[in-house]
């Protein structure tokens, strides 16, 4: 009998964060969409596990964590809505495929979050990295693989905003315009 293949569905993520590691810093927000005509969105804020913060990740993205412990989601709740709704954009046979700019971050809290609060984790455990992919895509250097170079390519020079869903459909414009691109060779 033969097996059938695996439809994969591409989910652009991205995450603002207390700091560089989840093991001391909270995950703070989650946006998320369908990579395909759709555009399905998540979009999440959380509580933090703990005061820490660093005056870096602050500048970023200017989340207040007393705001945020007061309305935010708690980490199990924000968690099962994110996999419900990345569940409900898939087939029987449907593969969720985390796609996300600078992924091993985004990636890390995720991944750990995921399974600190569920002990699973929707994606499986892996990930496409859209700076790795632009790399492979044009021959470039690591260092001209940064959202200066790649947003001025692909998104006509537009910045990143730092609210994680805003981010999110920005990587997804990215990576849907590099998928072209690759596929017409």
């Amino acid at each position: 009998m033969k097996k059938d293949k695996l439809s994969e569905i591409y989910f652009s993520v991205d995450i603002e964060t207390a700091g560089p590691n989840p093991g001391k810093y909270s995950l703070l927000s989650i946006g998320a969409c369908t990579i395909d005509a759709r555009r399905s969105t998540f979009y999440v804020e959380m509580q933090p596990v703990n005061e820490m913060i660093t005056p870096e990740s602050f500048a970023i993205h200017r989340l207040d964590l007393l705001q945020l412990k007061q309305k935010g989601q708690p980490p199990r709740i924000a968690l099962e809505k994110f996999e419900r709704w990345i569940l409900s954009n898939l087939s029987s046979n449907g593969r969720a495929v985390f796609t996300a700019f600078n992924a091993p971050f985004d990636w890390m809290f995720i991944n750990d979050y995921f399974h600190r609060y569920l002990g699973r984790n929707p994606f499986g455990h892996s990930a496409i990295d859209i700076k790795s992919f632009y790399m492979g895509l044009t021959g470039v250097d690591w260092s001209l693989t940064s959202m200066r170079f790649i947003g001025q390519r692909y998104l006509e020079g537009k910045a990143l905003s730092h609210n994680a869903l805003e981010d999110a459909l920005h990587q997804a414009d990215i990576f849907e315009r590099m998928l072209a691109e690759a596929r017409s060779f």
